[in-house]
This record gives C-alpha cells, sequence and structure tokens, in this order.
C-alpha cells in the first residue's frame, strides 16, 4: 500500500472525496489490524464505529466516515461496535510525533490532566487560554478536552467492567466521573448498553484486597505488533534501580518488569508480564493503587514507558529504507523507545549519568534512594521504595563545599560541579522554576534544560526522547551512537571523532522522523 491510511489528518471527518479517504477505506477492506487505534469507522447506515479490523462486512463507501479519535465519532452521534470494541485497541502514535499544540494537548489529556485540573487546568499547563486551547482540539480531532477526556473515561471503564469485578461505583469513580449518572450515561450513549450489560458479557478477574491494602488489579496492555518486548526489558533492566525497579529475563519466553509509581492519589506499584506466543508478545498489568481514580493515569504513564502506541510498521519501513540499518530491522522488528513514568525521575537520572557508565549511574542512583527514598511495601518481589521527591533530593544532598575534600561516603559521589547541578535543578524541578512534563513544548523544553548550568544538548534531547516521546531525537556526539554506526561500517574510521560525529548526524537527517528508534537500533549493536 503506498499510501499511508494513517497519513491523513486526524481532523473532525473524513469522507468519500476527501484526501486519505482511499486509503483508509482500503486499509478496512483489507481489516488491517495495524492502523487499530490511528482511526475510526463511522457507518451511518447502522450508526456504529469500528476499529480498521472489524470482521464486519465491509461497509459502501457512501455510509463510511473516518474520525482521527473515537470522542469526534461519539459526538457525531455514533456508538461503539460491540464485535470488534473500538475502545480496547493501542493508542494513536501521532501524538508522540506531532508537537504542536493538539498533540501536547493529547498527552495531558491521557494523563488524565482534564480530570484533575479540568480545562482551564489543561490550558494553563499548555500556556493558552481554555477557549483556544478547545477551539484547536475541535478544529484538529473533532472533539473539544471535555469530549476527549470523557472518551478516555469510556475507554477505562469498559476496562474494568469487563476486566474486574469493582462494583459499578468503584468503577465509575475509578475511570473518573463525577458521579453514577453521569457515568451511567455515558456507557449507554458510547456503547448501547448498561454498565451491568456490559459486564455481563465478560468473566471478570477478581481484584484482591485486604483491609488497608491497595486494590490490586490485572489488565490487558493493548499492543500493536510487532513488539521488541525483549529489547525494551533489557533497556530497562539496564537501569534499573534496586528497590524502585525490579525485572525478571531468566525465560526468554516470559519477561517482567516491576517498579514503584508516585501518582496523584498517592504511592503505587505496577508490574508487567510480557509473553510470548504465536501472535507476537502479549502484555498483561497487575496495579497496586492507593486510590481508584488514578487507574488510568497509572495506565497512561506504563503505556508511555514501554512505547506501546508506537506504529512500528511506519517505523520499521522508513528505517528499512537504509542499507546499514535494514539487516537491524529486519533482525529486531517492532522496536521501541522506552519513555518515562516520572518525568522527575528522568530528569535526574540523566543528570546522574551525564559522563558515566550506565552501570556507574545506576549505582549512584541505587544510594540516593537507600538514602532519601521512602519506603513502600508491595507485594510484587523486589519493590521497596519510591523514588525520592525533588524537595527530598534538593534538600538531602549535601552541597560541595569549595576548598574541602569530599566524604567517601557522601550520597553522591560525583565530582562537585555534577553534584551542584542534580541539587540546583532537583530545586528548580520542586519550585516550579524548571517545568518538564508530557504536554511540554520540544523546543521550548530543550532550551530551558540547555540555559541551565551543567545540563548539554545532549542531557536535553535525552531527557526529550523519554519524556516527552520525540521519536525524532538524535543525541550529537554520544560515544555509543558513533561505535555502533563504525561497526556497521558507517563513515570512515580513520576519521577525528569530531569529524565522524558531524558526519554521522548528517547522515541521520535521512532517518528523520523515526532518529530516536535509530538510535535504539544503534545503541544495540554497539552494546554487542
Amino acid at each position: 500500500m503506498s499510501e499511508n491510511p494513517a497519513g491523513a489528518s486526524a481532523g473532525a471527518a473524513c469522507r468519500p472525496g476527501d484526501p486519505g479517504f482511499a486509503a483508509r477505506y482500503r486499509a478496512i477492506d483489507a481489516r488491517d489490524t495495524r492502523f487499530d487505534g490511528q482511526f475510526y469507522t463511522a457507518v451511518s447506515s447502522t450508526g456504529i464505529y469500528c476499529r480498521p479490523s472489524c470482521p464486519a462486512r465491509t461497509p459502501a463507501e457512501r455510509h463510511v466516515t473516518f474520525y482521527g479519535s473515537a470522542a469526534a465519532a461519539q459526538i457525531a452521534g455514533f456508538r461503539a461496535c460491540k464485535r470488534c470494541v473500538p475502545e480496547a485497541v493501542p493508542g494513536t502514535p501521532e501524538w508522540n510525533l506531532r508537537g504542536d499544540l493538539a498533540g501536547r494537548a493529547m498527552r495531558l489529556i491521557a494523563d488524565g490532566v482534564v480530570d484533575r485540573e479540568g480545562v482551564d487546568g489543561l490550558a494553563a499547563t499548555l500556556g493558552f487560554t481554555s477557549r483556544h486551547v478547545a477551539r484547536i482540539l475541535t478544529e484538529q480531532l473533532g472533539a473539544g478536552p471535555l469530549a476527549l477526556a470523557r472518551a478516555r473515561r469510556a475507554q477505562t471503564a469498559r476496562a474494568l467492567l469487563v476486566g474486574t469485578d469493582l462494583d459499578i461505583a468503584q468503577v465509575a469513580f475509578a475511570s473518573g466521573f463525577g458521579s453514577i449518572r453521569q457515568f451511567n450515561t455515558t456507557i449507554l450513549e458510547v456503547f448501547a448498553q448498561t454498565p451491568g450489560a456490559l459486564r455481563g458479557r465478560a468473566r471478570p478477574v477478581h481484584p484482591e484486597r485486604a483491609a488497608g491494602e491497595a486494590v490490586r488489579i490485572s489488565l490487558e496492555l493493548p499492543t500493536r505488533a510487532p513488539y521488541d518486548a525483549p529489547g525494551v526489558f533489557a533497556f530497562l533492566a539496564a537501569r534499573a534501580i534496586a528497590g524502585v525497579e525490579a525485572v525478571d529475563l531468566a525465560d526468554s519466553e516470559s519477561l517482567r518488569y516491576a517498579r514503584t509509581l508516585r501518582l496523584p492519589g498517592g504511592p503505587a506499584a505496577v508490574e508487567v508480564h510480557a509473553d510470548s506466543g504465536m501472535r507476537g508478545w502479549r502484555l498483561r498489568a497487575e496495579l497496586e493503587l492507593s486510590d481508584l481514580a488514578d487507574l488510568a493515569t497509572a495506565l497512561s504513564r506504563l503505556r508511555r514507558l514501554l512505547d506501546l502506541d508506537a506504529d512500528p510498521e511506519a517505523v520499521d519501513a522508513a528505517l528499512s529504507r537504509d542499507q546499514h540499518l535494514a539487516p537491524l530491522v529486519a533482525a529486531v522488528p517492532g522496536a521501541r523507545v522506552p519513555g518515562t513514568a516520572d518525568a522527575h525521575e528522568t530528569v535526574i537520572r540523566a543528570l546522574v549519568g551525564q559522563q558515566i557508565s550506565v552501570a556507574a549511574a545506576r549505582t549512584h542512583l541505587g544510594r540516593i534512594v537507600a538514602a532519601l527514598g521512602q519506603g513502600y511495601t508491595s507485594r510484587f518481589a523486589g519493590l521497596s521504595a519510591l523514588f525520592p521527591t525533588m524537595r527530598t533530593l534538593a534538600a538531602g544532598i549535601p552541597a560541595p563545599e569549595p576548598g574541602v575534600a569530599p566524604d567517601p561516603e557522601r550520597i553522591l559521589r560525583l565530582p562537585g560541579r555534577q553534584v551542584q547541578t542534580v541539587r540546583a535543578t532537583a530545586a528548580a524541578l520542586a519550585e516550579g522554576d524548571l517545568v518538564v512534563h508530557v504536554g511540554a513544548e520540544g523546543k521550548a523544553l530543550r532550551k530551558a534544560l540547555t540555559d541551565r548550568p551543567g545540563i548539554g544538548p545532549w542531557t536535553a534531547g535525552y531527557i526529550a526522547m523519554r519524556v516527552l516521546g520525540d521519536p525524532d531525537a538524535w543525541l550529537d556526539r554520544d560515544v555509543a551512537l558513533l561505535a555502533g554506526a563504525r561497526a556497521l561500517g558507517l563513515g570512515d574510521p580513520a576519521q577525528s571523532a569530531a569529524a565522524a560525529h558531524r558526519d554521522l548526524a548528517e547522515t541521520a537527517r535521512a532517518w528523520a522522523p523515526w532518529r530516536s528508534y535509530a538510535v535504539m537500533h544503534l545503541w544495540r549493536v554497539a552494546a554487542r
């Protein structure tokens, strides 16, 4: 298929004759699972909307309208298909690829900002008026922030109704609804069923909860195939901080990753199991939550950490055009760029690891957690602490004293200038003088970081790649990237390092807009 059916704008509606309609129609006629979650098919003759791979008979073109979001289809009066369940799909990869206002807003809505702070809170975080944000989202996505947040709540509610036996009231509030009545109305409008009827079609998995303990819920994580689970879990394992994270890679067919989280409603933990099967990797998450209302936020952050909403077909097809990268893509299809579950934590990780090895950074970070982390009791093996808050870090790491030999038993055993950078950055994050979150604008974030003493372009690019999910970050002057490139035969081995880095950066321009994924492939080669 020469055209990418998901490549058209995710705007309000795409009808016969509009750009991109023909390619999308061919995708639904082929029942192509690659595009599930990237657009939705609304059928006027039935009044339902479906995922592209719906097994039902392909509707006539004249009855079809494509929408870029489930919310837009719902506003237009369509209800979700009971057969293909369009809510049970991976998210839209476009929100990471796009760094504009709409893309930034969608990342924040997925993180639950509208549920917690309302539309005014979303607009303030983005730095615009609520009216402007609503106008842009409606123009580009066919739905305003409230409708988009409502669709997100409906998706979470469906997962809870069919995947757990939480009572209806618990499901309503865990999904982010403000009242039982609002919950019932939304479920009926979106799914054409009452919550009880929707649950009746499924076999619930019982959440476990003892008196005084966090609720424990187990849910599937929809994943767009192919997915390189071994690569993602190995990346996380190499950087896992003792007590905060635990990884088990002993069984190559069944992988485990667990970590603690700080969520708006309190401390939490999650454990992910990835199991290999005939149809690729199947992922399932078990969560411990202090507050059920944090469920959707926890799942959103977990999806970003594991890069579950990427478009592997588009990434692999683009990188395979390069003769040096093609064998890497063929060997490891579906490579991902691990994101973050905590933006501030990732900033500190990047600062500590700026000029040392991954293993050394892990040792330093483990020492910080042991000294300043908050204790956490979990039923997931290997978890015992929460990463320190930024305020705790700023106050707890002693400032280096000029002319005084550093204490060999100090918490952070790095050069004084680097210690000061960590302390000052943690204080700036705590006070709000430095703002780092998933809705930040890429160029502004990089500038805010590099304007600070001790933070260079590499660190700023790495933070953008992990926190924003930037698919096109290039880490200039990265030693491992150059080593990986030279191992592939890229460049002249006789060149100086500076010249080789310049040439590699120039070569990498052809890999846009997927340079972050090329980084992962080159790092893998260098690690060999």
